[in-house]
């Protein structure tokens, strides 16, 4: 058997919602408990000159946006924990969504003026789809808001899951006095800070040192809220919220470093630690002996004096030991690791071993794909998720004569990451680029000249859908190919692909050819 007390102390998280909500602050704060980082740094902000460690890409530092997740690992009393922060807007939702298959628990930040947002709900859907246990934060109390108790019924409507309330905000805005916290029974008088930490005050509600605290008024006023939460709520129930049944909310602010700690404290109690990951042949559970793990992520460019890709894993079980001979199962070859790395965002320790639950860094040089798995030597095939078929398109055309091969290599590399989807028109021969949002095309063109010094510019082309074909019948497939050759493109793994330029001519086509099978995800 593998060490258990090793597992046992994992927490492997991923910190998801809507953009603006504050998860990249929220991050930010829980590295400083961790004392990772001694000062915290601002997402946007003029006195604070630090940018957030986990915008460590020049774009996310000029617009104050979270591009791609970031992984950080630190220990915290006797846990260690993993913390994947991710970006909320949706053109990059895919790597969001992948995120979520590599962790076991995820907090929800919500922002307390608006409440739930689309995305929001987006990201809820998968973590139900997963059973992913979810604790909510709800943001912003320093500013104006909604009352908590509209904000907790808003939260069991739209994400359709049970709350119970562990902390509890007394006023908000400017009146924001404090938080008392349910779950351990104490008070915690509001003092801003938004680069350390702060003392806490511990007080007995019942007595009257709460009323020389906060005052009479907001005193009664909030042994009365309590009272109704205790009437209203169910007692949190641990085996609910592991289910995914039950989700525990906390209040505080991110930016102002309040209401973090507690939060930080209840999870790491509460949450689970690493959990049996399914895969095509069987359950494999953390606790075996044998390594087991999955390429979840590929980012390109970590490191940009080198052209490094570092290809992400989660261990599902067992121990990585550094140099060891492992199975990459889809090429059957065995490869050995002499450097693999954990992260804090962009600074990088080698180490020599890491157990289930743990993010490892692998170096890549073009071996790997998302959702590649690793193994000691037994075939498994971890279930990844499916790249969506793309929403917009447009023609790449390199804009400088002479660097064309930096071009190639970046738009390959940048492949590789599964941000965006690459198309060969087979009738011209011209690169098509698909996306799933705008966004992503400014991203790709920013960082080929940033970071390959390729230039590149974007022709439009008007395309509805881009949907893989394969059929039973080669000589139907034929003369599909034969009568759409116009349309027809390949992707980077050489399938065919069709590329339909309205909706009626999918349909056309799906009523046209009835032994073609029309998919809409890559995985079929």
């Amino acid at each position: 058997m593998a060490d258990n007390t090793e597992i046992l102390r994992r927490r492997t998280f991923a910190i998801i919602a809507h953009p603006d909500a504050g998860k990249t602050s929220l991050t930010e704060k829980l590295l400083l408990f961790g004392g990772q980082i001694q000062v915290a740094g601002a997402v946007k902000s003029n006195k604070i000159k630090k940018t957030a460690t986990s915008d460590w890409m020049e774009i996310e530092k000029q617009r104050g946006i979270s591009v791609t997740t970031s992984v950080m690992e630190f220990d915290y009393r006797d846990y260690k924990i993993n913390i994947l922060d991710t970006p909320g807007h949706q053109d990059f939702a895919e790597d969001t969504y992948r995120t979520l298959t590599a962790v076991d628990s995820v907090i929800i930040v919500v922002d307390g003026a608006k409440g739930v947002e689309t995305q929001t709900r987006k990201l809820m859907e998968v973590c139900r789809m997963r059973k992913t246990p979810v604790i909510i934060f709800v943001n912003k109390m320093d500013r104006e808001g909604k009352d908590p108790f509209d904000l907790l019924d808003e939260l069991e409507e739209e994400l359709m899951i049970q709350v119970r309330p562990l902390s509890w905000p007394i006023e908000q805005g400017a009146r924001f006095k404090g938080v008392y916290n349910i779950y351990e029974q104490k008070l915690d008088l509001y003092q801003p800070s938004k680069q350390m930490v702060t003392e806490k005050v511990a007080v007995d509600i019942h007595t009257e040192e709460l009323d020389q605290q906060i005052g009479k008024s907001l005193a009664d006023k909030l042994r009365g809220d309590l009272e109704l939460i205790e009437g209203v709520y169910p007692e949190f129930d641990s085996e609910a919220y592991l289910a995914g049944d039950c989700a525990p909310v906390f209040f505080g602010s991110a930016l102002n470093n309040f209401g973090v700690q507690e939060l930080l404290n209840c999870f790491v109690e509460i949450a689970p630690s690493p959990r049996p990951v399914q895969a095509e042949e069987r359950e494999v559970k953390p606790d075996e002996p044998k390594f087991t793990g999955f390429i979840f992520k590929i980012t390109a460019n970590i490191d940009p004096n080198h052209r490094s890709c570092v290809a992400f894993c989660k261990i599902c079980s067992g121990k990585f030991v550094r140099n060891a001979p492992y199975t990459h199962v889809r090429h059957g070859k065995t490869v050995r690791f002499s450097s693999p790395t954990q992260f804090m965002a962009q600074r990088k320790t080698t180490i020599d071993e890491a157990y289930a639950g743990d993010i490892i860094g692998l170096p890549d040089n073009g071996t790997f794909k998302i959702g590649d798995t690793l193994t000691e030597g037994e075939l498994l095939h971890f279930r990844g998720l499916p790249s969506f078929s793309p929403e917009m398109f447009k023609y790449i055309e390199n804009a400088d004569p002479m660097k064309q091969k930096q071009l190639a290599k970046g738009i390959d590399q940048l492949m590789d990451e599964g941000v965006a989807q690459l198309f060969v028109n087979q009738f011209n021969g011209r690169k098509i680029i698909g996306t799933v949002g705008q966004l992503q095309f400014e991203v790709i063109q920013y960082r080929l000249l940033n970071e390959y010094n390729a230039s590149c510019r974007w022709e439009p082309v008007s395309l509805y859908k881009a949907c893989w074909v394969e059929s039973d019948d080669p000589a139907e497939l034929e003369a599909f190919k034969k009568r759409k050759y116009q349309y027809m493109a390949k992707d980077r793994e050489g399938r065919d692909v069709f590329l339909a330029d309205s909706s009626y001519v999918l349909q056309m086509a799906q009523i046209d050819f009835k032994h073609i099978k029309f998919h809409f995800t890559s995985e079929f």
